[in-house]
């Protein structure tokens, strides 16, 4: 048995099925994914800040970007949103999507992206944007018939091989960019949604791995070559839970 199977093993020992069960067992690893998953995509977050926020609720002496904080306060009130979903089992669906989209993106948008192309938090994209090396993702007006296609794929895989599934769902999600903004953090927080809806345990994507994050993304765009970044996801949770949690 190697590293990451016994990670699983543990995790399903832990027996994870009430809200409370979630809490002990997510308790720092909420504050460190939020840490990294925001660091990956905005370098004025820190780790100090995203704590206070998480066990404070406030900060003292913040003298930079408001979005920074809003990201970060958002971070904790998706996770807050998504316990009982955990634990019930709840399916993947266009309206959970959109509705974690909804909750992650809450006064991040700039007056360019909501004023002028008329963007909304939950919504899917109404313009092109581009994403990975020079592709836009889908076209706005196919984003959710793609999406539809993508979540009927992964439910049908289920409990089988959850970690393939749950590869193969973020880094497809992630090249049809279905929002105008956020996707990243929208999908990292989903792939960690969907292990753990099929009691796998989540991970976080280091900001120091972004690298070989990014690059086995781009392996998927360009080959549908999915091996890199499942072994990346399968590194990136066993450096999970022996680096900052503990098993």
């Amino acid at each position: 048995m190697d590293k990451y199977e016994q990670t699983v093993k543990l995790w399903k020992e832990w027996n994870v099925r009430t809200v409370a069960d979630l809490d002990l067992r997510l308790d720092s690893f909420r504050i460190l994914f939020a840490f990294n998953s925001g660091k990956i995509e905005n370098p004025e977050i820190t780790y100090h800040d995203t704590r206070e926020i998480f066990e404070n609720g406030k900060i003292a002496g913040y003298t930079g970007n408001p979005r920074t904080l809003f990201e970060q306060q958002n971070q904790k009130t998706c996770y807050a949103f998504l316990c009982e979903k955990i634990v019930g089992r709840e399916k993947l669906s266009i309206q959970l999507i959109k509705e974690v989209k909804r909750v992650l993106a809450e006064g991040t948008y700039d007056e360019k992206q909501y004023i002028v192309n008329g963007e909304r938090p939950g919504e899917f994209k109404k313009h092109d944007y581009v994403t990975g090396v020079n592709e836009v993702g889908s076209y706005p007006d196919e984003v959710e018939h793609d999406l539809s296609e993508l979540i009927d794929e992964v439910n049908a895989i289920g409990a089988k091989k959850p970690l393939k599934a749950g590869a193969y769902f973020h880094a497809r999600f992630e090249n049809i960019h279905p929002f105008a903004d956020g996707n990243g953090r929208v999908g990292r927080t989903l792939l960690n949604y969907w292990l753990m809806i099929n009691d796998y345990p989540p991970m976080i994507i280091y900001d120091e791995d972004k690298g070989v994050y990014y690059l086995a993304l781009q392996q998927f765009d360009e080959t549908e070559d999915l091996d890199m970044f499942a072994d990346f996801i399968r590194e990136q949770t066993v450096k999970t839970w022996t680096r900052g949690m503990r098993l």
